[in-house]
């Protein structure tokens, strides 16, 4: 029924009417990119930043975008806001359809930035994992091939909306692709969905992230993933530090960690 409201009002109203009432529709969403324009701080002039709120909702109504504005531009504002002396690239692990991917692109060429994607192009990987409920009471689980987007698919998202040029393509499960990459990360992006996975990105990748360097995760409403995150012995052991201060666990969907200098590697 939601479908078939959507598609009459498509059909009867005027598009920028009919897109202004889908921007309004998620408050928090219309509230973020009021702010991120509104942000004198940021390297961008205020016609650059109005530019790039327009092209990040042009991408979310062509593409299939599992996420929020708002959690797009808490992640690009961090972006725009790196160390200019980092040398490190941008990383998102877990991609779907490559919408967050164009809009990551896109942040990625202002900022002089790499990203590099990876994902199995296959969706998610067979699991066990008993989700059923996240910290909100939605329904959870995922089962395998879900949230499957070739990586044809996503470079024809990226060529379409954002810059191609910018990006490279990791293809493959994390488990096989993550152990080989030795890069410095100035910030990374998870929307991996299994626990599993969540570990074996922060295995890999965390001990890469740049001091000050920021991550996020998409997952912080899965109690599976947040187990993970506050294990301290899952941090020592197999990350190689002691579990850092993360924002929004337990709280918050979009989970938010900055890497600190002063965190000793275990020995």
């Amino acid at each position: 029924m939601l479908n078939e409201i959507r598609a009459f009002l498509r059909n009867v109203l005027p598009t920028p009417i009919y897109d202004c009432l889908r921007f309004l529709r998620r408050w928090r969403d219309a509230l973020s990119s009021i702010s991120f324009v509104l942000d004198g701080s940021l390297t961008l002039s205020l016609r650059e930043r109005v530019r790039l709120v327009k092209q990040l909702y042009v991408i979310s109504f062509g593409v299939n975008s599992p996420h929020t504005q708002d959690e797009i531009l808490n992640f690009i504002r961090d972006v725009l806001s790196l160390n200019p002396e980092s040398q490190g690239v941008l990383v998102e692990a877990g991609c779907f359809k490559g919408s967050s991917t164009a809009k990551f692109s896109l942040a990625a060429h202002v900022a002089g930035k790499e990203l590099v994607v990876f994902d199995s192009f296959q969706g998610i990987p067979a699991n066990d994992e008993a989700h059923s409920r996240d910290i909100f009471g939605g329904a959870a689980g995922f089962k395998q091939g879900d949230y499957r987007g070739t990586l044809d698919e996503v470079k024809t998202t990226v060529r379409r909306f954002g810059r191609i040029e910018n990006c490279r393509f990791v293809e493959g499960w994390f488990d096989e692709t993550m152990p080989s990459f030795k890069q410095p990360i100035a910030a990374m992006y998870l929307d991996v969905d299994l626990a599993s996975s969540t570990r074996t990105c922060l295995k890999y990748l965390y001990p890469l992230l740049e001091a000050g360097g920021v991550l996020y995760s998409q997952d912080g409403h899965l109690p599976l993933v947040i187990d993970v995150l506050d294990d301290d012995d899952f941090w020592t052991r197999e990350v190689g530090c002691r579990k850092p201060r993360v924002f929004g666990l337990g709280t918050s969907k979009l989970i938010r960690i900055i890497k600190e200098a002063s965190l000793p590697v275990a020995s």
